[in-house]
């Protein structure tokens, strides 16, 4: 792959990684600074489901700074946009949609067959 082009790449992965940290630090300072009392029990439970999904979606994401960082080890590596499994070149269409992939689009398609067959 071009060096360019790679390097338009780790701009991208730069930043969406520092995106999700700037979200994941907001998130941790919101809710060690809420310190309301609910009277109402309702209202209490609707403020433990919101903040229990916005972990989920944290939690999510953490898990996406990790691919994040592998990709970026990958470009360091010389080995960004290769599949894997069968060492060809994952299709550049692939890579701008989702940049973190390590598979290509054959082998991630039997991969998921796969799955499904389990």
């Amino acid at each position: 792959m071009k060096k360019q082009l790679l390097e338009e790449f780790r701009t991208l992965l730069q930043k969406q990684m520092d995106d999700l940290l700037q979200e994941a630090g907001r998130t941790v300072s919101d809710m060690t600074e809420e310190k309301t009392n609910f009277p109402d029990p309702t209202d209490r439970a609707s403020l433990e489901s919101d903040r229990n999904f916005e972990l989920r979606i944290r939690d999510r994401e953490r898990k996406l700074i990790g691919k994040i960082r592998e990709a970026l080890e990958r470009i360091d590596e010389g080995v960004f946009g290769e599949c894997e499994s069968c060492e060809e070149l994952i299709g550049l269409e692939r890579l701008r949609a989702r940049p973190v992939t390590t598979l290509c689009i054959d082998c991630k398609t039997e991969q998921e067959r796969q799955e499904r067959i389990s």
